[in-house]
């Protein structure tokens, strides 16, 4: 299938295995634009010089149903251990963080109540900007907007419900403010070689991403990673991933928390 070799060839994501998943997730395009197979589609793809279609494609194909405080074993490794670590050792107090993947935006939003939450009154003197990527413009759009449904909320203290948020309708809440203003969103392929950053980060949030990469794409997307880290920062992934038990950069902490070492 040329769409399969499409998406392995500009974005890294292997689905060759997951032809239903492609099936499942185009059923209602192909029904929106009145194609009959996913060819025709993916034709129609190709053809479109203004490469809105190829967004709409990849946003499709790649975003999940995500949630605030997933994964809440991190955010408490976070909390406990790396954050009381910086407090001592950042003199600049200049707190680097990179949401790698981010999707709808709840991922780095957590991110930010966990630290608004943590410095309280004290962060005022700290600049804990996170960074906020994503592939997919349509998702990036979704996180700026900052609206999300009920159930999204499920996993977050009811204190930080009323303290982080704003009820809009019955059933949908927006992020407020002054979390909002805590994360810059910006549209960013993993797969390019080059990082254009200046400064390395503290952490790294890349979670449940990698799943889509073969093995080779997922190495070298954290030796690019390893590049940008702070030696003794913290690289999150899924915790239905792993990295190279025998990759000798980094010292696996907790499943699914790896600290750069050299």
């Amino acid at each position: 299938m040329k769409l399969v070799a499409y998406m392995r060839d500009h974005y890294g994501i292997r689905l060759e295995k997951k032809l239903s998943l492609i099936e499942d997730r185009l059923r209602v395009v192909l029904k929106q634009k009145g194609f009959a197979t996913i060819a025709d589609y993916f034709n129609y793809v190709i053809g479109d010089e203004t490469g809105e279609e190829a967004k709409v494609l990849v946003t499709r194909l790649t975003t999940n149903y995500t949630y605030f405080m997933r994964e809440e074993v991190h955010y408490k490794f976070l909390t406990e251990t790396i954050l009381p670590s910086l407090t001592k050792t950042l003199k600049d107090r200049d707190l680097r963080i990179w949401s790698a993947g981010c999707s709808s935006g709840e991922e780095p939003y957590t991110t930010a109540m966990t630290l608004d939450d943590y410095f309280g009154t004290d962060k005022k003197n700290w600049d804990t900007k996170i960074l906020a990527t994503d592939i997919s413009p349509q998702v990036l759009a979704m996180a700026a907007e900052a609206v999300y449904p009920a159930d999204r909320l499920k996993n977050l203290n009811p204190a930080w419900v009323e303290r982080y948020f704003v009820k809009t309708g019955t059933d949908h809440y927006m992020v407020n403010d002054k979390i909002r203003a805590e994360v810059i969103f910006r549209s960013f392929n993993l797969m390019n070689v080059a990082l254009p950053f200046k400064k390395k980060f503290h952490v790294i949030f890349c979670r449940n991403v990698m799943i889509y990469f073969d093995k080779a794409t997922s190495e070298a997307l954290v030796g690019r990673f390893c590049g940008a880290l702070e030696v003794g920062g913290h690289l999150f992934i899924g915790l239905s991933e792993s990295l190279n038990s025998t990759d000798p950069r980094f010292r696996r902490v907790k499943p699914s928390i790896y600290e750069k070492i050299k």
